[in-house]
């Protein structure tokens, strides 16, 4: 699987959350137990939120009538066990930890409904980083300070039209943070096959190299992602 995994043309997806829905749920951390940030082994910026340690314990707020399978969580990502369990089972690559969570409190935000089950075993994972890299001359990243750093890559960018990895620097990892805009989680093709099949839930799955973010408007309306 690893040999197929690594093909120039293998396909990317960035990962990001379903708003709405019966399964629109929200995690916040109770606890403010934190560690340091990672640092770019070359430059020495930070490449990453400050990392969060144990005790591990948050509260939910629950949107919709049922729990989802996937939130954001402090520096990582917080699953369900069940997500947990299947992901290991199919041999999949890029989380780490798999902490318990306490949930201390659910708030049901759903209006009017019958009032929500418990809720289910939640974990707390951290991602792969440092591997694979954006190709910042193909991908579409309008910035005022481009990078100036050949390892961590890092621009702040004002908007987004299509994301592209530099080909040789993906490893096969199912899950991970590319070099270059550490703040977003990028999937493999067998991820995305994995959550379809499983029916993971509270996720969206966006081809990278048709990603548009663009929070101050600048982008063309009539610009559409095409294959750099």
């Amino acid at each position: 699987m690893a040999s197929e995994a690594i093909l120039p043309s293998a396909h990317f997806y960035l990962l990001d959350k379903q708003n709405e829905g019966k399964h629109d749920t929200e995690f916040s951390r109770t606890s403010s137990n934190f560690g340091p940030a990672l640092r770019c082994p070359q430059c020495g910026g930070i490449i990453g939120s400050l990392s969060w340690e144990p005790p591990y314990q948050g509260e939910l707020e629950l949107y919709g009538t049922d729990f989802g399978d996937l939130m954001d969580g402090p520096s990582g990502l917080i699953i369900t066990e069940r997500f947990a369990e299947d992901f290991k089972a199919k041999g999949l690559t890029g989380l780490s930890g798999f902490h318990p969570v306490e949930v201390k409190k659910v708030r049901h935000r759903g209006g009017r409904g019958p009032k929500p089950g418990p809720p289910p075993n939640y974990l707390y994972v951290t991602l792969a980083y440092g591997q694979p890299a954006l190709d910042l001359a193909r991908s579409r990243i309008l910035t005022k300070k481009p990078a100036t750093c050949t390892w961590c890559r890092y621009a702040g960018p004002d908007a987004i039209d299509g994301l592209f990895l530099e080909e040789g620097t993906w490893n096969g990892e199912d899950v991970f943070r590319p070099r270059g805009m550490w703040g977003i989680v990028l999937v493999s093709e067998r991820f995305k096959r994995f959550a379809e099949r499983h029916a993971m839930s509270h996720m969206a799955l966006i081809p990278i190299e048709k990603y548009v973010w663009d929070p101050l408007g600048i982008l063309p309306p009539h610009q559409q992602p095409s294959d750099g």
